[in-house]
């Protein structure tokens, strides 16, 4: 965690919830589910989770006090479905949900149940809502990506890494937007300018993500963009250490996979996006219908470098583009 939200999170901890209330009745206790297609025991839930309940807090919503707040996490689609059910059994007043996958999965067992949905990359084409405007529905929420920023990341990968001609593009098809059409786009879009190949490569187990980044490594000028999506993200750690093992050039979509030991990211401030979500969940909690709540998109893409990483695969990173990223990794 970054200092600044770490600080933030523990000054929220300890603002003593009478004086945040302000008078506001504790007779009616709300009711909020959050589920993420995370593990548990994943490092990033702890992080997200302080940072959404303290925005909750600032708006006036104390867990254990005027709302309750239920935890469902998974990573595979059998689980998912079940805990989906166990959550809107629950009764919730609102649920947030994380990723596409998650999205998708909740949705199919309700359209009734308010739900604010977080790093969802394309929410109306894979159903969720009619119009970013007006979504029409029981979902709303904040999009985490732009179709548009696809393109950027073999730019930049080709930026840091010239000799890169060809670059393999890994995703589940299961779990990515679209099954991954809705970046592949404007990948081959950018490939075509730059002269240089583009692979699709889907991969569904970690079998297949050792068996990619070893061909990677066996061919020169070959690097890999890593796709957002909830198998990735659930991956990461294995995708990162083989990259480097195989001294493979990789982007990855979000600033963890850099922090995790990743060549570079670039991509949505995920935690931005968590900061926000309450402001819907209140409005939601005080009679607002997720139908009149336009999607909004996030407001800081940042770019993160990893310096030992780059040294590590003998490349040279611009000063200027070090200039321009948000966060250098020493």
């Amino acid at each position: 965690m970054r200092r600044r939200e770490m600080l933030a999170v523990f000054a929220g901890a300890t603002v003593p919830w009478p004086l945040v209330v302000l008078g506001q009745s504790f007779a009616s206790v709300r009711n909020v589910g959050v589920l993420m297609g995370l593990a548990e025991s994943d490092p990033e839930v702890p992080t997200r989770v302080g940072i959404f309940k303290q925005a909750l807090q600032e708006l006036g919503w104390i867990e254990g006090g005027n709302i309750r707040i239920h935890y469902r996490w998974a990573v595979d689609a059998d689980r998912m479905r079940t805990v989906a059910k166990e959550l809107i059994a629950l009764q919730p007043d609102v649920i947030v949900a994380s990723s596409s996958f998650v999205v998708d999965t909740l949705l199919r067992e309700t359209r009734m149940m308010p739900v604010v949905f977080v790093t969802v990359a394309d929410p109306v084409g894979d159903g969720f809502v009619t119009s970013l405007r007006q979504p029409g529905g029981n979902a709303t929420g904040f999009t985490n990506n732009l179709s548009s920023i696809g393109g950027k990341w073999i730019e930049l990968l080709k930026e840091i890494a010239p000799s890169t001609i060809s670059f393999a593009v890994m995703f589940d098809p299961e779990t990515a937007p679209g099954g991954g059409s809705f970046f592949l786009r404007p990948l081959e879009a950018i490939a075509a300018s730059l002269a240089v190949t583009l692979k699709a490569t889907p991969v569904r187990d970690p079998g297949q993500i050792e068996s990619v980044l070893a061909r990677l490594g066996r061919a020169p000028g070959c690097g890999l963009v890593v796709m957002p999506d909830n198998f990735t993200s659930i991956h990461r750690r294995l995708i990162v250490e083989l990259a480097a093992r195989h001294r493979v050039p990789a982007i990855y979509p979000s600033r963890y996979f850099a922090t995790g030991g990743g060549l570079m990211s670039y991509g949505a401030d995920l935690l931005e996006l968590y900061r926000r979500v309450p402001s819907y969940v209140d409005r939601i909690l005080k009679g607002a219908k997720p139908a009149d709540l336009p999607v909004q998109s996030a407001d800081k893409i940042e770019l993160v470098i990893n310096l030992r990483v780059a040294r590590m695969l003998g490349l040279s990173v611009p000063r200027i583009m070090l200039a321009r990223a948000d966060e250098v990794i020493e």
